[in-house]
C-alpha cells in the first residue's frame, strides 16, 4: 500500500500559494483572511486551524524568504576548508536562490517596504540579518586566524560590508532586473571586496 499523503502539509503549501498569489494582488495591507481563504479554494474557518491570523501567515512567508539563506551560511559555517572559496561559494549559491526567487518579487519587495510601519515584519528582518551578519562574521574571524585575511580586518564590519552588498544588489536586481546583470554583478562584487582583504589574491577562484 502506498504511503498516506500528509493532507495537512498539502493544505498549507496550497494555501502559502495562495497567501502569495493575494499580497501580490492587494498588498499586505489590503489582504484579508477572507482573500486568502477564498484564494486557497477553503473556508475561514478550516484557514484558520492552519494559521490564526494574518501576520501568522506573513511570518511564514519571512521564513520561506530567509531560512534558505540561513542555512546556506550555516553550512559553510560548519565546513572546514578556505574561507574565501566559501565565500565565493555562498555567492553562486544565493546567484542560484535569485532565480529560483524571481515570481516572488512582488511580494519580496513589499516586505522592504512595509517593514518600516509594521513591527512584526521589522522585528524579523533585525533577527534574521542579525543572526546572518554573526555567522559572516565567524567565518570571517575564522579566515583571519587560518592567515587568509589581513589580521588588521574587523570581522563585524565585514560581515556588515557582505551582507550589504548581497542584500544591496538583490534590492536592485528586484527593482530594475535591466539595470544590472545579477549572475555576473554579484560575483564581481564579491571578487572586488575579497581582494581588498586577503593577503594573496590567487586564492580567490
Amino acid at each position: 500500500m502506498a504511503p498516506r499523503q500528509d493532507v495537512s502539509e498539502q493544505r498549507r503549501h496550497q494555501i502559502m500559494d495562495a497567501a502569495f498569489a493575494v499580497f501580490s494582488r492587494l498588498g499586505f495591507e489590503r489582504a484579508s483572511m477572507d482573500d486568502i481563504a477564498k484564494e486557497a479554494g477553503v473556508s475561514k474557518g478550516a484557514l484558520y486551524l492552519y494559521y490564526k491570523s494574518k501576520d501568522a501567515i506573513i511570518g511564514r512567508l519571512l521564513q520561506v524568504f530567509f531560512d534558505q539563506a540561513l542555512k546556506q551560511v550555516r553550512s559553510l559555517a560548519a565546513s572546514e576548508g578556505s574561507v574565501t572559496t566559501h565565500l565565493m561559494t555562498l555567492t553562486r549559491q544565493m546567484v542560484r536562490e535569485m532565480d529560483r526567487m524571481v515570481s516572488l518579487q512582488p511580494v519580496s519587495l513589499q516586505l522592504y517596504a512595509v517593514a518600516a510601519r509594521h513591527a512584526m515584519i521589522r522585528q524579523h528582518l533585525r533577527t534574521y540579518f542579525a543572526e546572518y551578519r554573526a555567522i559572516m562574521e565567524e567565518l570571517i574571524q575564522r579566515g583571519i586566524t587560518q592567515g587568509e585575511f589581513r589580521p588588521d580586518i574587523n570581522p563585524a564590519e565585514l560581515a556588515i560590508a557582505f551582507t550589504g552588498l548581497y542584500e544591496g544588489l538583490g534590492l536592485l536586481w528586484m527593482i530594475d532586473p535591466q539595470a544590472t546583470n545579477w549572475r555576473e554583478q554579484v560575483e564581481t562584487s564579491t571578487r572586488l571586496l575579497l581582494r581588498g582583504v586577503v593577503i594573496d589574491p590567487a586564492t580567490i577562484l
